[in-house]
């Protein structure tokens, strides 16, 4: 893929597509395809429009789980294939700016007084929705609470966040998303903020809310609890698609963004990837430019490189995206296809000093994703040198890499936005959510369901299964030491040598568990036992 600048230019003007209702632009103008490729595959993406217009009106889209899928009516209710479902969204959409206003003029306040910060306590799409969002849309001057986040079960990072809070958690506000209530790394984070709340004598309860399931183990454990407050969500919502839904405007709301912003992007984005023409369809564009870059098996991988600081974490918030939709073993006629796309990222210029070289020089294993933001900042931009500012800078490291990366035979596309607002933000996840939707579709997987996640979860368990069962043995006979053979034999487990061994390193580790380990000559060769 080696063009002369003529060339360059007149592959550009082909497939360079602005839409300015949007306010995007996709250039595939650096990306193996040609008109034939696209019209070879026309029957192909007239089928996933087909079938997605059918999801849209409620059709069962999770055959595995028989679940609609209706991330799409959060932002029109009105698609709703039912007057309850639109209700429903509608309702809770009210509540939360309600909700957010009683915060916001203290209303509702904490025992520390008016709410200074909140708490999101999620993992997976419960929180890399409302970081991204965060990130993007944040003004430390203006925004109305500072968002803090447990987002995984590490025990050390949820006491760096309680620490950072300090003496304001009772001005702090605790959001608790689980979809089911059965989650267990947001279980954990839950009791561990409920613990903290304790331990400076207030009430947990009174400063939390719950976004979940009607009738979920959250829910009932909330209402016990005399929680403030709790906001749905919906088993046609997944939480890779959960953003625009109580899980990601909730905390938007009360950072003051504006939802009606978000929500109409994404809106204006899903009208514009309705129409059925490739040429003025962007989502339909990344959908057909994914499969000729792997040749419809996932076989490069996706660089997402954004051009602004705000947009950080959006390689983040695509990996799960991207990655739990399209990462399948079987495709739906129940085939071993091993599909997938990995998604990497960092950001630019940050870039220049990291991965580029590689990118450039090294493995041609994937395509680049730009994401280009025409306004620098609100304000007027400081020259660095003479009619230059640092803004002009960034803007020449992106086409600089780009050049450099095509000089070398490297994919790209780029994404072009005008500038980083509710309205953009909205926009680019609705973007992702339809061209993973299409891409699925032209490559015959179900996009909407996790069968490795819950795999992990329950390989998880039987970790946990494991360990309890190594401690309920030293207990049995506290003065022995054991070798790894001996646990192994008093479990009726020899298989499992090396999960005995590193639950045992573990648990020897961690002082609470009072397991005391015996170096022997090697590390294979320890001893373990009750201290």
């Amino acid at each position: 893929m080696n063009f002369t600048k003529s060339q360059s230019w007149e592959r550009f003007q082909k497939f360079y597509t602005e839409f300015p209702e949007l306010g995007i632009a996709v250039d595939l103008s650096r990306m193996n395809v040609d008109e034939a490729f696209f019209a070879g595959m026309e029957s192909k993406i007239q089928k996933a429009f087909a079938d997605m217009d059918a999801l849209e009106k409620g059709a069962i889209a999770n055959p595995d789980e028989n679940r609609m899928v209706g991330h799409y009516w959060l932002r029109q209710a009105a698609l709703a294939p039912t007057a309850e479902i639109a209700r429903e969204i509608q309702d809770a959409l009210a509540k939360i700016k309600a909700f957010a206003a009683k915060i916001h003029s203290g209303d509702l306040r904490g025992s520390g007084g008016v709410y200074k910060n909140f708490l999101l306590i999620g993992i997976g799409g419960s929180a890399l929705g409302p970081q991204f969002v965060a990130n993007a849309l944040s003004s430390p001057s203006t925004d109305k609470l500072k968002p803090f986040f447990f987002d995984n079960t590490d025990p050390d990072g949820m006491n760096r966040v309680l620490e950072m809070i300090g003496a304001d958690l009772g001005r702090t506000l605790t959001i608790v998303i689980s979809k089911s209530g059965g989650t267990k790394e947001t279980r954990n984070g839950m009791l561990v903020a409920q613990t903290a709340y304790d331990k400076a004598g207030l009430s947990f309860g009174a400063h939390a809310v719950a976004v979940t399931m009607a009738g979920s183990d959250l829910s009932k454990y909330a209402s016990a609890g005399k929680w403030i407050e709790h906001f749905p969500m919906w088993d046609w919502v997944g939480g890779r698609t959960s953003e625009l839904s109580a899980v990601g405007l909730l905390p938007a709301a009360l950072q003051g963004f504006d939802l009606d912003g978000l929500l109409a992007g994404a809106a204006a984005c899903d009208q514009a990837t309705r129409t059925k023409s490739v040429k003025t369809n962007p989502a339909a564009q990344l959908a057909l430019a994914w499969f000729a870059a792997g040749n419809g098996k996932g076989l490069k991988n996706m660089v997402v490189l954004p051009y602004k600081d705000r947009l950080e974490l959006f390689s983040k918030y695509l990996q799960q995206l991207i990655m739990e939709s399209l990462g399948k073993e079987l495709d739906l006629n129940k085939n071993v296809v091993h599909q997938g796309i990995t998604v990497l990222g960092n950001k630019g210029a940050t870039d220049q000093h990291s991965y580029i070289q590689q990118l450039r020089d090294g493995l041609n294993d994937y395509f680049a994703t730009f994401v280009e933001v025409l306004k620098d900042e609100k304000l007027t931009s400081l020259f660095v040198e003479p009619k230059v500012t640092s803004g002009d800078f960034l803007h020449g490291f992106y086409l600089g890499t780009r050049q450099a990366l095509a000089e070398s035979g490297r994919e790209s596309i780029t994404i072009t936005v005008n500038e980083v607002s509710a309205f953009s933000v909205g926009l680019l996840i609705a973007l992702f959510e339809r061209a993973v939707g299409l891409y699925a579709n032209l490559i015959n997987i179900n996009a909407y369901h996790q069968p490795g996640v819950e795999a992990g979860k329950k390989a998880a368990g039987n970790v946990i299964a494991t360990q309890l069962a190594i401690l309920s043995l030293f207990s049995s006979q506290p003065k022995k030491q054991f070798s790894l053979a001996e646990i192994a034999r008093e479990m009726k487990a020899q298989q499992d040598l090396e999960l005995i061994f590193k639950i045992s390193e573990h648990l020897a580790a961690n002082s609470q568990h009072q397991v005391k380990k015996v170096a022997g000559v090697s590390p294979l060769l320890a001893t373990y036992g009750g201290a």
